[in-house]
């Protein structure tokens, strides 16, 4: 794991954890370890998701269709300067996507900089860019089928889709971009985590590690 990148204005430099694995792998359990052991006045989150690209110009069956699992489908540049401009102390404007329609909102949500940003996405390991910039890269590991279930359960509920949708959809794009993105930014990651925000001893060791490099990069601030 590296140490903690510089910022500006910040008394302290800037911890980036990136959380990355499969579709419903269990990221957003592991996230929540983390703001819950870490502290969340202490972190900024972001989704990856969030910088879906809008497709409000195409019609909305060729937004159905679209492959939301190739890098193509995010709007990663915008992400990496949002990141910098966290790394030197200046807030961002998150975009907010709605999932129902495929289109970026007019709204958007204001991250302020904290010592720590955790970072969540299928695909942040598979970005060289955004690799550069995670000090602490992570990838929660869990079985496919399990990962299914869990995907169809929350598309359904809560992105407004149908079962069979969701299934055509991870057969001709969600499978196919795992395989060949995704799975292999496994080699990556500093921390494999299997069985995702189940393995209990898994968080207990990566939480540690946050808050002791956290520590450290906080020192030379009280000190000062």
């Amino acid at each position: 794991m590296a140490k903690p990148t510089s910022s500006g204005p910040l008394s302290h430099p800037i911890l980036v954890i990136g959380v990355a694995g499969g579709t419903a792998s269990g990221k957003s359990t592991v996230v929540q370890a983390i703001l819950d052991r870490v502290g969340r006045e202490r972190i900024a989150h972001i989704q990856h998701d969030s910088y879906y690209r809008d497709l409000s110009h195409l019609p909305l069956e060729e937004r159905r269709a679209f492959n939301f699992d190739h890098p193509n489908s995010l709007d990663t540049p915008l992400l990496v300067q949002h990141l910098r401009r966290l790394r030197h102390g200046h807030p961002i404007e998150v975009p907010t996507y709605d999932f129902s329609t495929y289109c970026r909102l007019p709204a958007t949500r204001r991250i302020e900089p904290r010592p720590v940003v955790i970072l969540d996405g299928i695909l942040i390991l598979a970005e060289p860019e955004l690799r550069e910039l995670i000090d602490v890269k992570l990838y929660v590991d869990t079985d496919a089928d399990l990962r299914l279930i869990r995907r169809m359960t929350r598309d359904v509920a809560e992105r407004g889709r149908t079962v069979e949708s969701v299934i055509n959809q991870y057969l001709s794009t969600v499978r196919p971009m795992h395989l060949e993105f995704v799975e292999p930014s496994k080699r990556y990651a500093d921390v494999i985590i299997p069985q995702g925000g189940q393995n209990v001893a898994a968080l207990e060791l990566v939480t540690a590690r946050i808050l002791s490099l956290l520590d450290q990069a906080e020192l030379p601030a009280r000190g000062s």
